[in-house]
């Protein structure tokens, strides 16, 4: 059985005054360290599509994968350069009818309004070689939706993502990680290969891949922490 840790990240830079959940926030200069240790254990960088043959047990390898949800544009400026020096992929989550706005669904609560990707910028982080993932159409509370919403969110986002790059959209992530036997199976049945969740701890190989654990990097995550999380069962222990 493999261990592979799936890192989330969501946003990168400072924290801006008067922001609320300010540990989402991963300074640049901290997430470049990190993937310079990811590189150093010899870990490979990889998206969540090109993880699939490790997650399902056919490869073995030290690989990590690295995932951005929501799509802001502070993925694009901050963290690609950052990836492609080290020649990792990664996946960002994009909340399809949401590209060029704002994080409407939270931005109250968090005390701050977070650019998103526009259509072109979104067209950009794909043609550097990295994954667009599905985060829904409007980043709603899943469980609360009913069956049509359910298949207007999930199938509907995959559907505006493909338009938009022209590729299959293979990946999803459960916006809040709200959840429950009902979303999953519209998720299995929009037909995506796998979906990440918001529950802590490192994914194994043979894990369902719908029901994907992920380990959260946040502005709190120091060196030494993240080599805990990275290496050891501390993550684990908080899912």
């Amino acid at each position: 059985m493999s261990i592979i840790p799936i890192l989330m990240y969501h946003n990168l830079g400072v924290p801006p005054q008067g922001a609320r959940l300010r540990n989402l926030y991963v300074r640049v200069g901290a997430f470049a360290r990190q993937m310079f240790l990811l590189k150093l254990l010899g870990y490979k960088g990889l998206s969540m599509s090109a993880a699939m043959p490790y997650l399902r047990g056919e490869k073995q390898g030290r690989v990590a994968v690295i995932t951005f949800d929501d799509g802001y544009v502070d993925t694009l400026e901050q963290a690609l350069p950052i990836l492609q020096k080290h020649g990792f992929s990664a996946t960002c989550y994009v909340i399809s009818q949401r590209t060029g706005q704002y994080n409407d669904w939270d931005a109250a609560s968090l005390n701050v309004r977070k650019s998103l990707m526009n259509d072109a910028q979104v067209q950009a982080w794909h043609a550097a070689g990295m994954e667009v993932g599905a985060h829904s159409r409007t980043h709603p509370r899943l469980t609360g939706c009913t069956d049509a919403e359910l298949q207007d969110e999930i199938a509907g986002s995959k559907a505006d993502l493909e338009a938009l790059i022209e590729e299959p959209v293979t990946q999803f992530c459960y916006p809040y990680g709200d959840l429950d036997e009902r979303v999953v199976a519209a998720t299995r049945q929009a037909g995506y290969d796998a979906a990440t969740t918001v529950q802590r701890g490192r994914a194994s190989s043979g894990d369902d891949v719908m029901l994907l654990r992920r380990v959260l990097v946040s502005g709190s995550t120091y060196p030494h922490l993240f080599l805990l999380k990275l290496l050891g069962n501390y993550e684990d222990k908080r899912g």
